[in-house]
């Protein structure tokens, strides 16, 4: 067809809290379709077919419909090229490995041909990305040219792999999401905060703030290791320390053939050979470990007869386990070991080089290890083993076959005192056993190390059959009491009407019941009454300052409409939820926003935002405000100048809680019943125009379950100078 505009890119915003769109981050971006708007897809020749030719996959998405296939039916019928875009760019996202789903596509005007498009990302540069190529996908469709789409995804993916969590940090995050406790991610890698302020935790792939630097130096140290467990009554394998090749054949001799011989701080296995039985086998493995270790300590120890075992211990107890298995390539007479192993073994689809992958790719020419058994077998690498000849690739090791509910309890119990023995509160224990089902005792069975951070993906992704076990769960379980959300009181103020006063009588009150209270506000950042500096940072990241800090045992939040407009709440979800109007509209024309009715949908994302368990604080003398009751998921609390406003008057006579004027007092009201009157004398004269603000403060304190005696203390304490100082 002939070549119409391209879709132009006006804006490209990431939203990293909850926004208009939804609760979760997204991109939202402006587009200008400008002549498609006369061409919904339906009058885009073959668009449809080519579209659903490179992405099959777009069958899935239900879209307005409903069921598998609506988006498509919605091609068919007839849709414009920014909703096309918004599914093309979900999709992108979708088979580079990161799932998401929701997207919506709103016209500004009527005709204009600009568009808002928000798409869900987990991660903004790869979404960003995601948006380029999705446009140009989209545009070689319309104008029917060729599209690499192999290349863009392999590029995608490749951003995920790197940007992205980690398969087993992810895990627990949504293990802890599952739970309803907020995660933040701290950096570029896998350092997480679960929870808020003073009821954080943090986890670092498997390592938790409980893990002891002591603990993890122990596990590092294999003979200091093998003393502690010993001596706590853990089988481990007769050895001991050698510092040369030649003593560690005599050690070999000492122990007793066959043996193996593993690094001094070694871990997953790196520079360990096994099942040893020859002096030039020892000195080469000797020589093995020192490269791979680093030092030239290493351990000689006793051989033990089975397969290796990974046991996963969170707190005090096995929560997985996985079975190891050798690997053997058998030889055709005419391909070589090299080449066996790629056919044979490193199309297992559980192998990759990336931490999406349990077992990682074998290869023979530069696994010193592996050379060592093929060396033992008279073949190198590039050898050819005669047809129907098995060749051993590497003795145990590649745990992934789940056999955790094989386990006997005698077993795990042992396992479990060695992770408490090492001082470890999530430990990997390798031991080597014939059958887990069976004592360790009475078949010779021992521990043969404790591993600090140990890996997730095999108990994750087992071998086909196996039950993938939630590992995430079991460390959130540990980390969090089974009814802690590691939530602390959060306060969200949004509207335009004394906002920052709220915030701070409110920060006040919370002070004064005896709590740390940060609070963010257009007047400045401030920890327990004092302002600290806010430094190069916007909004958004001055919230977030509070929610990291773990003095923070409550947070109040003074939201400005361009802040949820452009970045979104710093919180996820609050427990009492402010709205004082919906003024503003003629300061936001830039986001075409130039009406009332459109600052609705603005401020009642801090309704939406409100715990199930929380509040929303609404202002009864707004109509707009007061509808807002309807979308929360908690209680309300309505606050008004006039008592007998409607929206009150109803709210009481169903039973509902309110805060007015009445008489000079600020009455507190549960239904027809007056719960306190607080004096309007607690207010210095000159502060009577703040008396809405007041009452939308005290209506927040009751909210957050403060006494009115508590609440009337703070009132008649607040600095009011101090504040219009700042």
């Amino acid at each position: 067809m002939t070549k119409k505009k391209d879709i132009e890119l006006l804006r490209v915003t990431y939203l990293r809290g909850p926004n208009i769109w939804t609760y979760r981050p997204v991109i939202e971006a402006w587009l200008d379709i400008g002549e498609l708007e006369n061409f919904p897809s339906n009058k885009l020749p073959g668009l449809t077919e080519r579209l659903t030719a490179w992405l099959p996959s777009l069958v899935e998405h239900r879209c307005g419909v409903g069921e598998v296939g609506g988006f498509i039916e919605r091609l068919r019928d007839g849709t414009y090229v920014g909703h096309i875009l918004e599914h093309v760019v979900l999709e992108l996202q979708n088979l580079a490995g990161m799932r998401t789903g929701f997207g919506k596509t709103r016209q500004t005007a009527e005709g204009s041909g600009i568009y808002k498009m928000a798409f869900r990302t987990r991660q903004e540069h790869v979404g960003r990305r995601a948006l380029v190529l999705g446009r140009e996908l989209l545009m070689a469709a319309i104008e029917d040219r060729p599209f690499d789409l192999p290349a863009a995804v392999a590029e995608l993916t490749d951003m995920v792999e790197r940007l992205c969590l980690g398969p087993s940090t992810n895990n627990i995050v949504e293990a802890a999401i599952d739970r309803k406790i907020p995660q933040i991610r701290l950096t570029d890698g896998n350092l997480v905060q679960l929870g808020h302020g003073a009821r954080q935790r943090r986890i670092w792939t498997a390592e938790t703030d409980n893990t002891s630097a002591i603990a993890e130096g122990i596990a590092s140290d294999k003979d200091m290791t093998k003393d502690i467990l010993k001596a706590c009554g853990v089988p481990v394998p007769e050895g001991a320390l050698v510092t040369s090749a030649d003593e560690a054949w005599e050690e070999a001799q000492d122990i007793g053939l066959p043996v193996a011989v593993k690094p001094y701080d070694g871990n997953h296995g790196r520079g360990v050979s096994l099942n040893l039985s020859t002096e030039a086998d020892v000195r080469a493995a000797y020589d093995i470990a020192v490269q791979r270790g680093g030092s030239e300590s290493v351990i000689v120890e006793k051989f033990i007869i089975g397969d290796e075992h990974r046991l996963l211990v969170v707190g005090r107890k096995v929560v997985a386990a996985s079975k190891g298995e050798s690997l053997w390539v058998t030889g055709d007479g005419k391909l070589t070991v090299q080449e066996l192993v790629d056919t044979q073994i490193n199309t297992d689809p559980r192998r990759g080089t990336t931490e999406e992958f349990p077992l990682n790719i074998v290869e023979p020419k530069k696994s010193q290890e592996v050379q060592l058994d093929l060396q033992r077998q008279g073949l190198t690498p590039d050898s050819v083993p005669e047809a129907g000849r098995k060749v051993l690739i590497q003795l145990n090791g590649n745990v992934a076959n789940d056999v955790t509910d094989l386990v006997h309890p005698a077993v795990a119990e042992m396992a479990a005192l060695a992770a408490r023995a090492v001082g470890l509160d999530i430990a990997g224990i390798d031991l080597v056993v014939q059958d887990v089902s069976q004592p360790l005792e009475s078949q010779g069975g021992a521990i043969i190390e404790v591993n600090a951070s140990p890996g997730l993906l095999a108990h994750l992704k087992p071998a086909a059959g196996g039950t993938p076990r939630n590992v995430g769960a079991a460390i959130v379980d540990q980390l969090f009491a089974p009814e802690a959300d590691g939530r602390i009181p959060i306060v969200g103020v949004s509207g335009t009407r004394h906002t920052a006063l709220i915030a701070r009588l409110t920060a006040w009150q919370l002070q004064v019941s005896g709590r740390y209270v940060g609070v963010a506000c257009e007047e400045g950042v401030y920890l327990n009454g004092r302002k600290i500096a806010r430094g190069p940072l916007s909004e958004w990241e001055s919230g977030q300052r509070l929610l990291l800090n773990k003095n923070v045992e409550s947070a109040v939040f003074a939201n400005g409409n361009r802040m949820i407009l452009t970045e979104g709440f710093a919180y996820d979800r609050c427990t009492v939820g402010v709205v004082t109007d919906t003024a503003g509209h003629d300061k936001l024309g830039e986001f075409y926003i130039d009406a009332p009715e459109q600052m609705f949908n603005v401020l009642r994302t801090q309704v939406d935002v409100v715990l199930p368990d929380g509040v929303a604080v609404l202002n009864a003398g707004d109509a707009q405000v007061a509808s807002m009751a309807d979308l929360c998921d908690g209680s309300v609390i309505f606050y008004g100048v006039d008592e007998h406003v409607e929206a009150l008057v109803a709210h009481r006579a169903d039973g509902g809680r309110a805060v007015f004027l009445h008489a000079d007092g600020f009455v507190l009201a549960n239904g027809a019943d007056t719960v306190a009157v607080l004096p309007a004398s607690c207010l210095p004269n000159d502060e009577e125009e703040c008396r809405e603000a007041v009452l939308a403060a005290l209506a927040t304190g009751w909210a957050l379950g403060l006494s009115p005696d508590l609440i009337a203390a703070a009132l008649r304490t607040f600095e009011w100078k101090t504040r219009r100082a700042a």
